[in-house]
């Protein structure tokens, strides 16, 4: 159906324009802050609300570790048990303190990581889903490319320095923007603190992130420091139903210059639904079929963040044909509702056939229906 529509050269296509939003709206002025590159980005409809020299390549330190667990949880079990080697004889800098032939899970190997920041916990976790760290290296540079971060490039799956290990604070916000995605991945940044047992072993690990009870509403997601990179951060914060994501690189004052960014970017956008004024149904005529016209569904809404002051820039665009042929089936695509932003579109949806139009029967087959309907009454 969707080729018998969109062949069509006259369609019927209604605009409707959006509420406007007063002119003074999100007019704060934003932050000043310690950090040497910064981003605040609010990622479900990508918007970047603040930046500083985000595209500078810099070194990143146990942020790194985000991409490491979510390789851990794409391509691990969290109740695969892994037995440490001796790997973690070589591991330099915080740590879990594992132990050579302790027995432990794939999940409390990534609290360990991503709670105590353990390089051993990396270590270990690279070897048992990469083969080895090279290989688990290979796989966080593959990683970087299928997710668009071009300024990305890792040497370790800790985030000690290295000359080729560094990113952006715009690559990072991406990467996290993809990590909080994966539930588990949430559970994990989001907690506070957790006991540890394994064997005879007692671990009560405790999150680096201060801004977990500091700042409310904030969600995770990881702290990182060492001599080269400066005091880094990784963070992001709900409000409202809204999400944002906050990346500072070498940032004396971290914990403030997070809050002020979440301060700030709360401030500048709102959730709106960008399809409130499109009626929920149209009617269209068919041709040669036993109703003369059907009911097209559209959307009735399709909620999302934007900019404070823009939402007056969305129409949405009803493209639905003069007619159609029949038949048509319910839940058939018959038009679509193009949403746009100025001249660019930002969403296509399809509108569906509320219902189904069959073609008249001929009368022989009218004939042979109730030859069969009588066999059934007959026969039981």
């Amino acid at each position: 159906m969707r080729k018998k529509w969109a062949a069509m050269l006259l369609c019927a296509v209604l605009t409707i324009g959006l509420m406007s939003v007063p002119a003074n709206a999100g007019q704060q002025e934003p932050p000043s802050l310690s950090a040497k590159s910064a981003i605040l980005i609010e990622p479900s409809g990508g918007l970047v609300l603040y930046e500083k020299d985000a595209q500078r390549r810099m070194p990143m330190a146990s942020t790194t570790k985000i991409m490491t667990a979510v390789l851990t949880l794409e391509n691990a079990k969290l109740v695969d048990e892994v037995t440490v080697s001796d790997i973690v004889r070589t591991s330099e800098g915080s740590a879990m303190y594992l132990k050579v032939g302790e027995k432990i899970t794939v999940q409390n190997l990534l609290y360990g990581l991503m709670l105590a920041s353990g390089n051993d916990a990396a270590l270990v976790l690279a070897e048992h889903v990469g083969g080895d760290v090279d290989g688990f290296v290979k796989m966080m540079n593959d990683k970087a490319r299928a997710l668009g971060l071009r300024d990305t490039s890792f040497e370790t799956p800790s985030g000690l320095d290295g000359e080729n290990h560094y990113t952006t604070a715009a690559d990072f916000a991406k990467l996290t923007a993809y990590a909080l995605e994966n539930p588990e991945f949430c559970e994990i940044v989001g907690t506070q603190s957790i006991k540890v047992v394994t064997g005879e072993m007692t671990r009560y690990l405790k999150n680096h992130n201060r801004l977990l009870s500091t700042y409310e509403g904030c969600i995770g997601v990881k702290t990182g420091f060492t001599k080269k990179s400066g005091r880094c951060l990784v963070s992001a914060a709900e409000r409202d139903g809204i999400t944002l994501i906050a990346v500072t690189l070498s940032a004396p004052d971290d914990w403030n210059d997070h809050k002020k960014l979440f301060d700030y970017g709360f401030t500048q956008v709102e959730r709106v639904d960008l399809l409130e004024q499109v009626d929920a149904s149209y009617t269209v005529r068919v041709t040669g079929g036993v109703r003369e016209s059907i009911e097209a569904r559209v959307p009735q809404e399709y909620i999302t963040v934007v900019k404070k002051g823009e939402a007056q820039n969305y129409r949405a665009v009803v493209e639905l044909p003069r007619f159609l042929y029949a038949p048509v089936a319910a839940g058939d695509c018959v038009g679509r509702v193009v949403l746009y932003n100025g001249q660019q579109i930002v969403r296509e949806f399809e509108c569906v056939a509320a219902q189904s139009c069959e073609i008249p029967k001929s009368g022989f087959q009218k004939f042979i229906d109730k030859i069969r309907d009588l066999l059934f009454n007959i026969l039981g």
